[in-house]
């Protein structure tokens, strides 16, 4: 398989994300309040928490898997997998109303549910995103796996993905 650079439809993802209808509705650097940053997870929404924790564990290797925590607030158990630059969570059900049951009555065996990326001020992004007609999820941030602000963005709204944003 021959390398090949990153296609211009990639850029088509983020505008379509953000929905600037011209060159002249992305922001000048100093009309900027807040910043993306780094990935911080890539969440995997999966039907056996144990299983999936083995196959991290015991085939794939990885040397730091998290304990199951439970975060009632959110419907889900997580279990974080370190990957030194990037983390990979474990979501599966917790109760009857978890946003995550109706994801794996849909897929079956799991699938990505999401990804999360860091901000450096997440009430100036939530601003911003819903002035260009980004939907947030919530009209506050919750308090995330981590112990921070949190808050989704539609993924009608973010070229079919579902985005996290976490503050820094």
């Amino acid at each position: 398989m021959a390398f090949r650079p990153v296609a211009s439809s990639s850029l088509s993802i983020i505008s379509k994300c953000f929905q600037f209808s011209s060159r002249r509705d992305f922001a000048t650097v100093k009309d900027v309040v807040w910043k993306l940053g780094r990935l911080n997870h890539v969440a995997i929404a999966v039907p056996d928490l144990k299983k999936s924790m083995a196959l991290y564990k015991d085939v794939l290797n990885a040397t730091a898997v998290s304990d199951p925590v439970p975060l009632p607030e959110h419907g889900v158990y997580t279990v974080f997998v370190n990957l030194g630059n990037t983390k990979i969570e474990l979501l599966q059900p917790l109760g009857d109303k978890s946003p995550i049951s109706g994801f794996l009555a849909k897929n079956k065996i799991g699938g990505i549910h999401h990804i999360c990326i860091e901000v450096d001020n997440i009430e100036a992004a939530m601003k911003d995103l819903k002035a260009h007609n980004i939907r947030c999820l919530s009209d506050e941030p919750k308090i995330g796996a981590h112990g921070k602000p949190v808050v989704f963005l539609h993924p009608k709204d973010c070229g079919g993905t579902l985005v996290e944003l976490e503050q820094a």
